[in-house]
C-alpha cells in the first residue's frame, strides 16, 4: 500500500518541531544557509534536535558550503541526512558527504526545458559519484536558492524514477492529493506552504497537509485494488 513520506522543512521553533512529529512527520529539515530566513545557527538546531524522537529524520540544508563548513554544523548539529541546495558539482557534494559522515540528497532544479531524461541521467551519475547518495528533491528553477514556493511541471518526473524522489516546490493543502496521485513520489517536502510567517509554521496548516497527502495515497490505494479485483475475475 502507497504511504508517501512527508518533509517539513524549516523549522525554528520547539513547538513547530513538536507539532509536525505529532502530526506525523516522516522527518523535519533545518535550513543553514544564513541568507534564509528560516536560517538557525548549529546550537539553535541542535537545542530543536534534542526535541526530536527517533525514527524521525533531521536533515540539514546547505547552499555551496565546503566540505570542512559543512563537517563543522553536523558536529554541532547532529542531522542524519544533508541536502545540498546549491550549485555544488555532483563530485562537490560527495565530498561533503564523505566529509561530514551522511547520506546526502541532492536538489534537481528543474527548468522549464528539462527532459525527463536529464533527470534518469543525473541520478544515475549520483548514485556512481557516491554510496552515500540517497535520492534526488526535484525543486523548480528560481534564481534564489531554497524553497520559492513555485511549482513545476510535474509531467516531466518519468514514471520509473518518481518512487525513489522527494518532490518538492510550490506544494500545498490545495495540490497536494494531486501531486501524489500523478507523480507517486517516494516523499513530498514543503515548507512556505505550511508557514504563518516566514520560518513561523501553522500546526493547523501542517495537520491539512499531511491529511491531504494521505487522501492522495488513499485514492491510489483504493485504484490499485480496482486493479487487483479486476485481473482476479479476468
Amino acid at each position: 500500500m502507497q504511504r508517501t513520506r512527508i518533509k517539513i522543512c524549516g523549522l525554528t521553533r520547539v513547538e513547530d518541531v513538536q507539532a509536525a512529529v505529532a502530526l506525523g512527520a516522516d522527518a523535519i529539515g533545518f535550513v543553514f544557509y544564513p541568507n534564509s530566513p528560516r536560517y538557525v545557527t548549529p546550537e539553535q538546531a541542535a537545542a530543536l534536535i534534542a526535541a526530536v524522537p527517533p525514527f524521525v529524520t533531521c536533515t540539514g540544508l546547505f547552499v555551496n558550503a565546503t566540505p570542512e563548513q559543512v563537517a563543522a554544523v553536523v558536529k554541532v548539529a547532529p542531522v542524519s541526512l544533508v541536502q545540498l541546495h546549491g550549485d555544488e558539482s555532483i563530485a562537490e557534494s560527495a565530498a561533503i558527504a564523505a566529509a561530514c559522515g551522511r547520506q546526502f540528497l541532492r536538489v534537481f532544479r528543474v527548468k522549464p526545458d528539462t527532459a525527463p531524461a536529464d533527470l534518469l541521467e543525473y541520478e544515475q551519475l549520483c548514485r556512481a559519484a557516491s554510496p552515500l547518495f540517497t535520492s534526488l528533491l526535484l525543486d523548480t528553477y528560481v534564481d534564489a536558492y531554497g524553497g520559492a514556493g513555485k511549482g513545476f511541471d510535474w509531467s516531466l518526473v518519468p514514471k520509473e524514477l518518481a518512487p525513489r524522489v522527494v518532490l518538492s516546490g510550490g506544494l500545498s493543502v490545495h495540490n497536494a492529493t494531486d501531486a501524489v496521485v500523478s507523480v507517486r513520489p517516494y516523499a513530498v517536502d514543503i515548507s512556505s506552504g505550511v508557514e504563518a510567517a516566514k520560518g513561523i509554521k501553522d500546526a493547523r496548516k501542517i495537520a491539512d497537509f499531511i491529511a491531504a497527502v494521505r487522501a492522495g495515497d488513499d485514492q491510489l490505494d483504493r485504484a490499485t485494488l480496482k486493479e487487483h479485483h479486476h485481473e482476479s475475475l479476468a
